[in-house]
């Protein structure tokens, strides 16, 4: 009988705060499986993937490793782990319903979906079908799609964002297997959070990029401002991507497998040519070792570093810089549309979260406490040092 690999969960401080480490020999199926976890990261320092430190981050890790590793949690020391429910290690399905998962995984891969979402989207409806595994599939309806969220998801207190990935792979999973009772009208994914994206002002972007002393942390930074690239396009743009005549690149293959033609700013022509001289890339723009892509993970953190050295509050992604470069064109008046196909949105309804960030417009209106004070003022002469603020 083929053992299950180990993994090792440890508690360490990163970033001013603890987190769960996740250490493992490698093992490319676990990558995949670890990669799927929501929030989960890359530490190029420590090699170790990791995510926050909390009883629900730990809940997590159980359900998406159940089946696939041993967990070892010794130097864990997570006081609230008592308190969780211990699931199973294996998932208990007969070779008729591995061999349906396992169709359905090449269902997945024929509709050429990313590895992530592949990997994901075949462990949440495996999952499902071990949660009912005495019930026939033929069997299944909604009802048992709400049973598993019941006592899965909101016992697990799972993210909203996990529970719609399950409904997005619920959906693609009926269309393949035909013969369960769910019906996909009654399948609705919960609304996701609406959370306004943090952004920086165009003078702390220019701090940012000015107080980064290493050349290609400096262009990386500029250039996913300057484009509002994603971190994804930033590391797979080629040197023959990049048109320095008509001064734009091409961005390939972006999200949803959609190219676009972004402009490059004039101010960003120095640096790039300074470090086009400097590092002498061979095939991507950022490269890590010659010819190879520059690491997402690395991207992230001297990023953080940057912000940190600038003082800055608030926490600092690439996605920040993508969500700044949006809303500061839609305060020098770039229209929905323009932005929207700059960025590379299939819908304008992505696009016009950005209005409920951007200043332009809301400044010129003024608080009705203004207009009051002032129409007290004028009515009587006697009141003109009136101050809110005496006691």
């Amino acid at each position: 009988m083929k053992t299950q690999p180990e993994i090792h969960l440890i508690k360490f401080y990163y970033q001013e705060k603890f987190k769960i480490g996740i250490k493992f020999e490698f093992n490319k199926h676990l990558v995949d499986v670890v990669k799927s976890i929501p929030s989960s990261r890359w530490n190029q320092v420590l090699k170790l993937w990791y995510l926050p430190y909390s009883i629900q981050k730990l809940d997590t890790i159980h359900h998406y490793l159940k089946g696939h590793a041993i967990i070892n949690e010794n130097q864990l020391e997570l006081k609230a782990k008592k308190k969780r429910v211990i699931y199973k290690a294996e998932r208990e399905l007969n070779e008729v319903q591995k061999t349906l998962l396992n169709d359905f995984y090449k269902y997945l891969r024929g509709k050429r979906y990313s590895n992530s979402t592949i990997n994901n989207y075949t462990f949440q409806i495996a999952d499902f079908i071990d949660y009912h595994r005495k019930k026939p599939i033929q069997d299944l309806s909604n009802r048992d799609v709400e049973l598993f969220i019941e006592d899965v998801f909101i016992k697990r207190k799972l993210s909203i964002s996990v529970q719609r990935q399950f409904i997005s792979a619920l959906k693609l999973f009926i269309v393949f297997e035909t013969s369960t009772q769910i019906e996909d009208i009654e399948l609705v994914r919960p609304k996701r959070d609406k959370r306004l994206p943090v952004v920086l002002s165009q003078n702390e972007i220019i701090e940012l990029i000015s107080k980064t002393k290493n050349l290609k942390h400096r262009m990386v930074i500029a250039l996913l401002y300057s484009a509002g690239l994603r971190i994804s396009e930033l590391i797979n743009l080629k040197l023959d991507h990049i048109n320095i005549s008509r001064k734009q690149f091409i961005i390939k293959n972006g999200k949803g497998r959609k190219d676009r033609y972004a402009p490059l700013a004039d101010h960003l022509l120095p640096l790039l040519n300074n470090y086009m001289i400097t590092y002498e890339p061979k095939i991507y723009l950022i490269e890590g070792n010659p010819g190879c892509p520059y690491s997402a993970s690395s991207v992230r953190k001297f990023l953080h570093k940057a912000a940190l050295q600038c003082h800055l509050k608030v926490r600092v992604t690439p996605h920040t810089l993508r969500h700044s470069y949006a809303t500061h064109l839609l305060e020098n008046g770039v229209g929905i549309r323009h932005i929207q196909s700059l960025l590379g949105h299939a819908k304008p309804e992505t696009t016009m979260i950005y209005t409920h960030v951007a200043k332009k417009d809301l400044l010129d209106i003024r608080s009705p406490l203004d207009i009051a004070v002032e129409h007290y003022k004028k009515m009587d002469k006697l009141e003109q040092k009136f101050r809110i603020s005496e006691k």
